[in-house]
């Protein structure tokens, strides 16, 4: 507990940052690294963690490394129970089909089945001397970490990152903001508090729809003393009159949000980080990169979600603004936990 962690970043050499490199000799070549950056001092266990995982739990990692450091075991893998029947298509047999891990002439049940598991490609533990002996990850006795399967999913292609992305909000959910955690809110205009869409008449007067639960929330946010902006690049008459229909300072016509951000939170003493902005295009993305808590509207452009701290449910112009004034202040937007009704006696 007394010692103190260090995270490092080692680059890879260009031989072994190509698409044919093999994760062992990424792995090796941060050995190296490490140990020459400690001074002579050698790591007992190394541990792999593949990105493409996104589901990896820290009980994962902690199973692994705990089955090489303390529990005897050489190298260890993350592993889901697998009850599926796997097909091999070859000229191997004279039909040219196989069963691999099973006999294609008996089908018994899963239950009579012995239990396989499949690799899950998230998370590895080695003893480093036997690595280094090896030079692969899977030697001497192998420890089996079970995982949950519906945690396993290996992104190869965009498909799985699709399918990633549609599990996310189920298998991990993003922490939200809570009014502890904020001193001010910043929004985009455009795409944010309005579906996105322009209504031009023939004279080139444009309109937009907003929504009324929006201004509910921004007006319990301001009662509550939230300091709040509105802050957009459009120079539109609109952005003007909505800002001062709802009370809320507006910085619009600006060509770096970023910095207009900068400089309000500078003359205000608010820390950057303690700021919640919510955006919905690549223009706001800046601004991500300031705040603490960016936020995105569920219509965001996918690159905006990816980036987003926090995602709402509700899209742009449909009252996602009302959603993240209940995630600050509660359902009832007033900072406190509604009385429960209390029940009706029945005859």
């Amino acid at each position: 507990m007394g010692e103190e962690t260090r995270l490092h970043c080692v680059a890879r050499p260009a031989a072994i940052a190509g698409d044919t490199a093999t994760s062992e000799a990424a792995v090796l070549h941060a050995l190296d690294a490490y140990e020459a950056m400690a001074h002579g001092r050698t790591a007992d266990v190394v541990l792999l963690v593949q990105c493409t995982s996104p589901f990896l739990s820290r009980e994962d990692v902690d199973g692994v490394a705990r089955a090489v450091a303390r529990e005897g075991a050489d190298t260890a893998v993350t592993v889901a129970p697998f009850h599926g029947f796997v097909w091999r298509d070859g000229s191997a047999v004279e039909d040219g089909t196989y069963g691999v891990n099973h006999d294609k002439a008996v089908r018994p049940r899963r239950q009579d089945r012995p239990q396989d598991f499949l690799e899950t490609g998230a998370a590895y533990a080695m003893d480093v001397t036997g690595f280094r002996a090896h030079r692969h990850r899977f030697f001497g006795h192998t420890a089996l970490v079970a995982t949950d399967p519906a945690r396993t999913l290996e992104i190869d292609d965009p498909h799985d990152l699709d399918r990633a992305r549609a599990l996310a909000p189920l298998l991990d959910p993003a922490p939200l903001p809570t009014r502890a955690d904020v001193d001010a809110v910043v929004l985009d205009f455009d795409g944010t508090q309005t579906d996105d869409r322009v209504l031009v008449d023939s004279d080139g007067r444009e309109t937009v729809a907003v929504h009324r639960g929006d201004g509910l929330g921004i007006a319990a946010l301001r009662k509550a003393g939230v300091p709040l902006l509105i802050l957009s690049t459009e120079q539109n008459p609109v952005v003007a009159a909505r800002a001062h229909k709802l009370r809320v300072p507006v910085l619009h016509g600006v060509d770096r949000k970023d910095l207009a951000l900068k400089q309000w939170c500078e003359e205000r003493s608010v820390d950057p980080q303690r700021v919640l902005y919510v955006g919905n295009d690549v223009n706001d993305l800046p601004c991500f990169g300031l705040a603490g808590w960016p936020v995105a509207v569920a219509s965001a452009h996918d690159v905006v979600r990816a980036a987003a701290r926090a995602v709402t449910t509700t899209p742009g112009g449909s009252g996602a603004i009302r959603e993240i004034a209940a995630w600050l202040l509660g359902p009832t937007l007033t900072g406190s936990v509604p009385a429960p009704v209390p029940a009706v006696p029945t005859q």
